[in-house]
């Protein structure tokens, strides 16, 4: 019955963290490759939403780290809690950019909708098939 039970939770959690993965790494590439005046509009957009206007550039950098390269790691199930974390974060703070620029709760609700599929990969792991679980054999 385990091995029945394992298929059921690992094929629908590679699944998951392929199609997020690949979407957040495209959303992702422009900003991580934008240089500093990206990141920098960045960080004070979405940091500005929410009261903090120190270090933009670091902020925005962050967010872009995280679209980019947290998709290529969500996708291989590496430090898969970690960028989860990271980009539950990064999702909330749009959330609150949106909900603050007048976008409405239906402009939020993909970086809504993102923020709890992050949030439940940060709970759920990356699963069997991932690269992680192989280097922890």
């Amino acid at each position: 019955m385990k091995n029945n039970l394992d298929f059921k939770m690992d094929i629908p959690l590679l699944i998951l963290r392929v199609g997020i993965g690949i979407m957040f790494a495209l959303h992702g590439y422009p900003k991580f490759m934008g240089g500093i005046d990206k990141w920098t509009g960045l960080g004070y957009y979405g940091m500005g939403s929410i009261g903090i206007d120190i270090f933009p550039a670091f902020w925005g950098f962050m967010a872009a780290f995280s679209e980019f390269v947290g998709g290529i790691m969500i996708i291989a199930g590496l430090y898969l809690r970690y960028f989860s974390f990271l980009l539950f974060i990064t999702m909330s703070v749009a959330t609150a950019t949106h909900l603050s620029s007048g976008d409405g709760i239906m402009g939020a609700s993909h970086a809504i909708e993102s923020a709890v599929v992050f949030l439940c990969l940060l709970f759920a792991g990356p699963g069997k098939y991932s690269l992680q679980n192989r280097w922890n054999k």
